[in-house]
């Protein structure tokens, strides 16, 4: 599967963002979808991943209650919605397709076999 995320920007704090990522192909839904980000010199840290059906849905502390991972399988696409944006979320954001059943792998990039381009976000002060 290839992935193509889209929607990053220059955003003020307290603003909201949504990130897109389409991907190609007729399996979509047998992925489940994450969302991870890198800031400048620092390692790829996972931020939000959702279940092949959309019904659970899993979060990083730093970004629960302020974003959300909705998917939507008839588009082959998976969004990122941020809210409440901090300087401190300000990275690159990558989306990423993993086969795998083992949801508690869903925080590492470990699983994660196909990743899209990446999109900056950059939130001011």
């Amino acid at each position: 599967v290839q992935l193509q995320a889209s929607g990053g920007g220059l955003v003020q704090a307290g603003g909201s963002l949504r990130l897109s990522c389409a991907a190609s192909g007729h399996t979509f839904r047998t992925y489940a979808m994450g969302w991870f980000r890198q800031a400048p010199g620092k390692e790829r840290e996972f931020v939000a991943a959702i279940s092949r059906s959309g019904v659970t849905t899993y979060y990083a502390d730093a970004v629960k209650g302020r974003f959300t991972i909705p998917r939507d399988n008839a588009k082959n696409t998976v969004y990122l919605q941020m809210h409440s944006l901090k300087p401190e979320d300000t990275a690159v954001y990558y989306c990423a397709a993993t086969p795998s059943y083992d949801t508690g792998s869903y925080y590492s990039i470990t699983p994660y076999n196909y990743w899209g381009q990446g999109t900056q976000v950059t939130v001011s002060s």
